[in-house]
Formats: structure tokens, sequence, C-alpha cells
């Protein structure tokens, strides 16, 4: 029997909100796995909007959980609603919207803070020995929504591999087809495009993740 996963996502765009290449990936492993699926986001202002033709910030707010839905096809329910007794397994994957709607490590590196939405649901996973899968940079929260001593990976960038040792949490490197593992806390992360160059490269490591994340639960 196909188990049935909770998707968090952080918006809509790699620069302020959900890696629209890792989102989908991990969809459709999912789907083609034979499990189910729903997405969940913070209903919430984004931190920015990024002008993704330019890079530059535009002068405007949107909201990440309308953002959101344009990935999950209007099939998405708030953050606040999700039960993780309705799920076996959790999912969230990277965008900078990790970074900036999710929690606040673009501006704070090691004194982040995580959405309390967030810390509950992935307390509850945790409380309840579910498994919980990050991808990217989403990995940087890991020290925050677990304990001192959680083990989990971005790649092998020095600077933020420092950042996330910082908060209590052990950077292991890894290459873009790998994952890492940690059984204690049932986490599994991959770096996807922190290091990815081609989409098949993304890939060889979310697919990887979301079927240890699958077999854990």
């Amino acid at each position: 029997m196909g188990k049935r996963v909770a998707v968090i996502l952080s918006g809509c765009g790699v620069f302020d909100g959900s890696e629209i290449y890792e989102s989908v990936i991990t969809l459709l492993r999912l789907d083609s796995s034979g499990s189910s699926y729903q997405c969940f986001a913070p209903d919430i202002p984004q931190y920015h909007v990024i002008n993704h033709l330019t890079g530059e910030e535009m002068p405007e707010q949107r909201n990440v959980l309308i953002e959101a839905a344009r990935l999950a096809r209007g099939d998405i329910k708030a953050l606040r609603d999700l039960d993780a007794d309705l799920f076996d397994a959790l999912i969230v994957p990277g965008g900078f919207g990790a970074a900036k709607n999710l929690s606040d490590f673009a501006v704070k590196g090691s004194e982040l803070n995580v959405l309390p939405e967030l810390q509950r649901v992935v307390t509850d996973f945790h409380e309840s020995s579910k498994p919980v899968g990050l991808v990217c940079i989403a990995p940087a929260m890991a020290g925050k929504l677990f304990a001192k001593g959680v083990t989990c990976t971005i790649g092998d960038d020095a600077d933020t591999a420092s950042a996330i040792e910082a908060t209590g949490a052990v950077h292991q490197d890894c290459g873009v087809d790998g994952i890492i593992v940690d059984e204690t806390f049932r986490l599994v992360t991959t770096p996807a495009y922190m290091l990815a160059g081609r989409l098949t490269e993304a890939a060889s490591g979310i697919n990887q993740l979301v079927d240890k994340v699958l077999e854990m639960a």
C-alpha cells in the first residue's frame, strides 16, 4: 500500500520560494512510487519578491501559500492545517524560500529562527518516529528543527556548512547524486541544486531521498 506524504512548499521560484524543479521531481517520484501526497505552505507574506529574469528585487508583496499554489496546481492547504497523524512522512523541497520564508537563515545564518508552524509540524513527525526529508538548502534548518547532533548535508559549501554546524547540527559533505541518512533523527537530506548543474543531477539525489523516506516510513 502506498504511503501518504506531506510536502511543504515555500512559494514558487528558486530565489524567493520553492525550487520548481526540486518540487516537481519530488512529487513525480512520490506519484511514480504509488504513494500519495498533499502539498502545504504557510499562509504568510513572502520575505520579498525576486524578478527571476533579472535577479533584482521587485517592489511588491506576495503570499507564500498563493504562490505555492502555482506549483501544486491549486491543490494545496495552509501549513497550520497539517496534521502529522494523517501522514507517514514529510518532505521539504529546497529553494531560497526555505531560507527566507520557512526560516530566516538567508539573513541570520547560524542565528536563524524557524517559522513556528514548521517547527510544530516537524516536531510532531519526529515525536511519532516518522521520517523527514530536507532538500537543497532546507537542511540548514535541521539544527533548529531537531536537536544538537542531528546529521545533514547541503553538499560541500564550507561557509554554509560552518553556519549549519554553529546551530548544533553535524554537516557531512555529500555529492549531488547521494543522500545523508540520520537514523537516530530519521532525517534524510540531499544537496540537489546546491551542487546540481543539470536537471538529471538534481533528480539523482532527490529520487534517492524520496525512496529512502518511503522505505523508512
